[in-house]
Formats: structure tokens, C-alpha cells, sequence
């Protein structure tokens, strides 16, 4: 791997416990991802994103898994300039990412980068918008009850 990518790896097992309890899961046509901000007390080498991959053994032989990693490894290493934020992500590529072509996972792997970069400046900004990170209040509910009287016997 590259040197100036090698920073950029999600490596620890608790890491990816974390990313996967708190992040969210969604999905691009050929991935599925998480992503969670990183926490202040799990700040690592890197300032940026740190990226991780997980290639299950339902995607085929070690030969097949190992060709996705490389193929990921490298679309995400073109990519990475779009995510700049200190967030975590795990990507996990779909079955059909073997008979892919490499410049529609680039393009993929590219839109799922944007999309993050996207969400993490929202909640920022959102964040500075309530204040120091609180959650804006919830505002009461309100019903209106009318209430007739039914005319009585005279």
C-alpha cells in the first residue's frame, strides 16, 4: 500500500465495533457502508477519515476476496482527497463488485465519499447552529380540544 494512504486505515477491532454500533448503515449500488464521527478520546494518527473494508467469505475464495480488497484499496486511495472529515468508515462491497469495472467502483466508491463529507458538514453545521453540539428542544406538542355541550331536556 501506498505510504501516504497507510495512515489512513481503520486496523483496530474496537474500532469497527465502534463504527457499527454508533455509525449508520447505508447502502450504494454496490456497497453497503458505516459511518460514525470519530469520538475526542479515539483520535489517532490522523486528523482525516479513516477508512476500513470488510470482505466477507460468502464473496468467494481467498483469491476472489483478496483481488476485492486490492481493487477497494485502490478506488479508495483515488477518492480519498473528497473526505476530509475525522470520521470513520467501514465499506462492504456486494457480490457483484468482483465482475465490476474499475472505473464504476471508482465512481462509486467517490459518490459514497461525497455523500459522507456531505452528512458530516450538515450535522456540523448543525451543530454549531444549537449551540455547543446540543440537540435542539423538542417542541411541546399541542392539541386543540373542542368541547360541546349537548343541549339538555327543558
Amino acid at each position: 500500500m501506498h505510504p501516504s494512504t497507510q495512515n489512513f486505515r481503520l486496523r483496530k477491532h474496537a474500532d469497527y465495533q465502534l463504527v457499527y454500533k454508533a455509525g449508520r448503515k447505508q447502502f450504494g449500488k454496490q456497497l453497503a457502508y458505516f459511518h460514525a464521527p470519530r469520538p475526542a478520546d479515539r483520535r489517532s494518527d490522523t486528523s482525516g477519515p479513516r477508512i476500513g473494508l470488510t470482505v466477507p467469505k460468502a464473496l468467494g475464495k481467498a483469491v476472489d476476496r483478496n483481488r476485492i480488497k486490492r481493487r477497494m484499496r485502490e478506488a479508495i486511495r483515488a477518492a480519498l482527497p473528497l473526505l476530509t472529515a475525522p470520521v470513520d468508515v467501514i465499506l462492504h462491497p456486494r457480490r457483484s463488485v468482483i465482475d465490476l469495472d474499475f472505473l464504476q467502483l471508482k465512481r462509486e466508491v467517490a459518490t459514497i465519499f461525497r455523500s459522507i463529507q456531505a452528512a458530516t458538514d450538515r450535522n456540523a453545521a448543525s451543530a454549531r447552529s444549537n449551540g455547543a453540539g446540543e440537540r435542539a428542544p423538542r417542541r411541546e406538542r399541542t392539541t386543540n380540544v373542542v368541547t360541546t355541550t349537548a343541549p339538555g331536556p327543558s
